[in-house]
């Protein structure tokens, strides 16, 4: 069954409990700077582990000590999701862990 996409204000809503976390061209999205390239590889790799357990994944990049997430719903007609939401909140935590330490 396809996701329900979420208004304009629901999305505003969501990202006011995410910040760092923007909304673009019918996505939210995040950059992540990290200390080293090799930190950056290593969250690239434990992102890509939460998106599989999700099964709901981001266009992923990954830059010399960035790493940048843009996300939205396929099924949903390429709109903001709740399964969206849900991805960015496990990458938040995530990234922002001792362990990766990104801003």
């Amino acid at each position: 069954m396809p996701s329900e996409p979420l208004s304009q204000k629901e999305i505003e809503d969501r990202l006011r409990e995410l910040p760092g976390w923007a909304f673009e061209d019918d996505r939210i999205l995040r950059t992540y700077r990290v200390a080293t390239h090799r930190a950056a590889s290593a969250l690239v790799a434990h992102i890509a582990v939460v998106q599989d357990e999700l099964n709901h994944h981001s266009d992923l990049t990954l830059g010399y000590d960035t790493v940048r997430l843009a996300v939205n719903s396929h099924d949903a007609g390429g709109r903001v999701t709740e399964n969206d939401f849900a991805l960015a909140e496990r990458v938040e935590a995530l990234a922002l862990a001792p362990a990766h330490g990104a801003s």
